[in-house]
């Protein structure tokens, strides 16, 4: 057997892997995003990347009821909804580098045979797709930026379509010295009531086809229901060849936010830093604002409920950052929100009434297609004329337009074109270069855009500034040729994009918060720094559930 090579390619940080496998959705992203959080706590730099397995170039075209939300990043990367988390944690931005699909991968090299780049050799998995998942792997761990570089290989262990992302790391592992990278599995013990027992052969099995693979985990993270004996960590250990304290107990929590203070308590931390030989942060990680965070969050001293209208509400992952940054603003408000999810198909003007009777705000969610837009049509005039709160986020926003030209400006045929193609009235339009598009994947307008507010505007003042820059991911547009019969009927366009004229928010005056926005301000939204939108909006409704 060749010697393991001694020094990294071109990588100067350190790399750790993180595998899961028993099931899906035991919370990869989540430790993941805890780790590095505590990293970060000891004053480390962390980023955290995602290799996704199915074959889509990107979330992009995928329904919601698939993948759950699209995450959008500042520089136009449609990804992953557990780049969300990563922001969440850590406030730091993520970006196209940080969220990479087999489709990706394998786009890249087909491009380049096309090109002749392999000089007529035998294009193959191994070495070739697997070649560039390790480059990209290493992309971010170049040059000075980070101290350690967490990734997520997503699926589970024994998956067809994880192989070659599990090859890769094998690969890595040899090429790298052997205190620059490390494996975390994350498996399950189940809790069978009948025996009343954990149980730890699914780990084992797991951990086996993880070895079977190439890969030696050096640090399980059991998923569990209740605590595990110390009898059965060292158990697990001896049959999956770790050290005792390499087994760390992750119990279910009461709040995702919870789990970096669980992992602290486990030590995971401190075994990373010692297997990775990390020098330089301190004893101590600083989590006295995190912890801040969590006592007001379990503490409330108020109580709102918020009316989430959407089409996808079926599925929670589908307005995730939305429901995330309902968290934050609650905390920050000390209030706890209570987020009702409305199926706008349901509404009608025959039961928007009883289906809204006693909340404190509505939001009305993004989403593409007619389904249920006449639905959200009806909550928006509800609450415009209730003057119960409201948010508009994106299509959200475009629906108050509808409404208002509909219901104040007499404009009866009033729609978006994404709707009606042939409406008389189009006050929301398709933007003129994406008329020409017909690929649907990474076309639409993504990324960060810069915006101007309105000096004392609503908008304005929840932000405390007059420019602000967010992320967007749509097509259609509020029609500027209408603009000046909205703002004489006030409903006023309050924030404007300086390079376009594009308007970005929408404020309706003399109502508590009417306020709506083309763009997503809840991706925005972390722990550290909630979104001043959402912020205000609970303040809104608490003030409204007060008075009412």
């Amino acid at each position: 057997m060749p010697d393991r090579n001694t020094s990294s390619p071109t990588a100067t940080a350190k790399y750790i892997f993180v595998t899961g496998g028993v099931t899906s959705s035991l919370g990869k992203g989540i430790i993941s995003a805890s780790l590095a959080k505590l990293l970060q706590a000891r004053g480390f730099r962390v980023t955290i990347q995602k290799f996704d397995p199915y074959i889509n170039i990107d979330p992009g075209t995928l329904n919601p009821y698939e993948h759950g939300e699209c995450f959008v990043t500042d520089d136009g990367a449609e990804t992953d909804l557990d780049l969300g988390h990563y922001e969440r944690f850590l406030n730091a931005p993520t970006s196209q580098a940080n969220n990479v699909t087999t489709g990706r991968i394998y786009n890249h090299v087909i491009s380049k045979e096309r090109e002749g780049a392999y000089l007529g050799k035998t294009v193959q998995v191994v070495p070739h797709i697997t070649d560039e998942i390790k480059r990209r792997m290493l992309l971010l761990g170049e040059g000075d930026e980070f101290d350690v570089v967490i990734t997520e290989i997503g699926g589970c262990i024994g998956d067809i379509e994880s192989l070659p992302f599990v090859e890769a790391v094998r690969q890595l592992r040899w090429e790298l010295p052997p205190s620059d990278s490390l494996v975390i599995h994350l498996t399950l013990l189940p809790y069978l009531s009948a025996a009343g027992e954990l149980k730890t052969k699914p780990t084992q099995h797991s951990v086996r086809d993880l070895r079977e693979a190439g890969l030696q985990p050096d640090i399980l993270v059991c998923r569990s229901e209740r605590p595990i004996p110390t009898e059965m960590r060292k158990k697990i250990a001896l049959f999956c060849n770790v050290q005792i304290n390499s087994v760390i107990e992750a119990l279910d929590a009461d709040s995702i936010y919870s789990v970096p203070l669980l992992m602290r308590k486990e030590n995971l931390d401190e075994r990373v830093i010692k297997k990775l030989r990390l020098t330089g942060g301190s004893l101590q990680p600083d989590l006295e604002g995190w912890k801040d965070f969590l006592g007001r969050l379990k503490n409330p001293t108020e109580e709102v409920t918020i009316a989430l209208v959407g089409k996808y509400v079926e599925l929670p992952d589908a307005y995730k950052s939305i429901n995330e940054s309902f968290v934050h603003a609650g905390a920050q408000n000390e209030c706890k929100v209570t987020v009702r999810s409305i199926q706008s198909e349901h509404i009608t003007p025959d039961n928007v009434a009883q289906l809204l009777h006693g909340v404190d705000g509505v939001l009305v969610a993004p989403g593409f297609g007619e389904r249920g837009f006449e639905g959200k049509v009806c909550a928006v005039r509800y609450v415009r004329e209730n003057n119960i709160p409201f948010f508009g986020i994106c299509l959200g926003m475009q629906v108050a337009v509808v409404e208002f030209a509909r219901h104040v400006l007499h404009l009866p045929n009033a729609n978006s074109t994404e709707m009606d193609p042939l409406t008389p009235t189009p006050v929301i339009a398709m933007m003129e270069e994406q008329k020409n598009i017909t690929q649907k994947g990474g076309t639409m307008r993504l990324g960060a855009y810069d915006c101007d507010l309105r000096r004392g505007s609503k908008a304005a003042k929840a932000y405390g500034r007059n420019h602000i820059s967010e992320r967007h991911r749509h097509r259609y547009e509020f029609n500027n040729e209408y603009l000046k019969q909205f703002e004489e009927a006030g409903l006023v366009a309050s924030g404007i994009n300086p390079g376009t004229g594009l308007v970005e928010v929408v404020e309706l005056t003399g109502h508590p918060w009417f306020v709506a926005g083309q763009f997503h301000p809840e991706l925005k939204s972390t722990v550290e720094n909630p979104h001043p939108l959402f912020v205000r909006f609970v303040r809104a409704a608490i003030q409204h559930h007060k008075s009412s």
